[in-house]
């Protein structure tokens, strides 16, 4: 890939695609080609295939999606398969009509069924069933990798799939309703930890910042207690006979294991991948039928929800109490990647996930 590649990022200002963005211009890419939801709706069929025409990147890179944690997946199950679906299929699509070349989408762990082999390789695609509380964002992406697939195949492009797992990092989602496990932990414990020290102008400055459910730090004590009760943030006032306590309320039993990867590792890797793959490379020689040919980008290395709990507790200096709501649905029991393909390239992560968890809070702290 040449220095002055025209390479348009879609989603760049989400934490993958931010991540993304950052890593190109440190590696000297200059030539990048960005646009807000407001300036390119990728919705827009019209509009996406427009676009593309006119510009004629030499890369494309797929980062722009409609996300969400385990709640937000069962809860807007229309809006994650449909908007998913319509985003990657503009993008693709158009990008073969405009005489893109080469292409990088991105989908997600959850592709894998429930219960697959740990670690999941790339290879036990459609072997099973998928966890239902994601399962229509899962078949989205699942139909983004068979584009891709079938693209090169019938067209001869280099449209090439790579499944991150679990990701946190900078410009991470903190909404209580939306965001993903690991952001979510960290905010609540940040609110509880505020809460035990009597620092109401930290609570006050956070829900300014990050409002929920339109409840901002202008409101009531009252107010802001009830609202983050509701999401699990508890908190007991001192009294003559106890000090000040919290708690925080995780869904599920804590028993599932899950693997993270700081985003800008990610976003390492898919440059490494750009510069350095072709879709030949995905696929064994000789092969009769090409399938399985993304990449699981990941560490590896994986923690029970309970440990997470654990350890971003202890970065935050969350000292409050932590239960676990056992009505609540777990998700997938596992879900570890097996990252064996990608070492085989020749790339590994390098950010351990205390070190990301401490960058991530400080710079939620700022």
């Amino acid at each position: 890939m040449e220095k002055q590649a025209k390479i348009f990022v879609a989603g760049h200002n989400g934490l993958v695609g931010s991540a993304i963005v950052r890593r190109l211009h440190q590696g000297g890419y200059s030539n990048l080609l960005v646009r807000s939801r407001q300036e390119l709706d990728l919705l827009d069929q019209k509009s996406v295939f427009s676009f593309l025409e006119a510009e004629k990147p030499d890369y494309v890179v797929i980062a722009a999606a409609r996300v969400g944690g385990i709640v937000a997946n069962n809860t807007y199950r229309a809006d994650f398969i449909y908007e998913n679906l319509v985003i990657e299929t503009n993008l693709i699509h158009g990008s073969w009509l405009a005489g893109v070349r080469n292409l990088l989408f991105l989908g997600s762990s959850c592709i894998y069924p429930k219960h697959a082999p740990q670690p999941m390789p790339e290879t036990c695609l459609l072997t099973g069933e998928l966890e239902y509380t994601n399962e229509p964002y899962a078949i989205a992406k699942i139909a983004g990798i068979k584009l891709c697939e079938s693209y090169n195949l019938q067209y001869g492009t280099n449209y090439l799939s790579v499944m991150p797992t679990n990701l946190y990092g900078p410009n991470d989602n903190f909404d209580l309703e939306k965001s993903h496990v690991l952001p979510a932990l960290l905010r609540k414990f940040h609110l509880g930890k505020c809460l035990m020290q009597g620092d109401w102008l930290s609570v006050r400055g956070d829900l300014d910042r990050r409002p929920v459910e339109g409840v901002t730090g202008g409101a009531s004590e009252a107010e802001i207690l009830e609202i983050l009760s509701k999401y699990g943030v508890l908190f007991t006032p001192s009294t003559a006979s106890a000090p000040a306590d919290a708690s925080v309320t995780i869904w599920g039993t804590g028993t599932p294991r899950r693997e993270f990867l700081y985003s800008d590792d990610l976003a390492d890797a898919c440059v490494f991948i750009m510069e350095n793959v072709g879709f030949s490379e995905t696929y064994a020689a000789g092969s009769r039928e090409i399938r399985n040919t993304h990449i699981n980008i990941g560490t590896g290395e994986d923690l029970s929800i309970r440990e997470l709990a654990e350890l971003v507790s202890d970065v935050v200096g969350y000292a409050g109490q932590v239960e676990f709501d056992i009505s609540k649905p777990d998700g997938t029991p596992r879900k570890l990647q097996n990252v064996d393909k990608l070492k085989s390239l020749g790339w590994r992560h390098s950010v351990e996930l205390r070190n990301g968890i401490s960058r991530v809070y400080q710079m939620y702290c700022s």
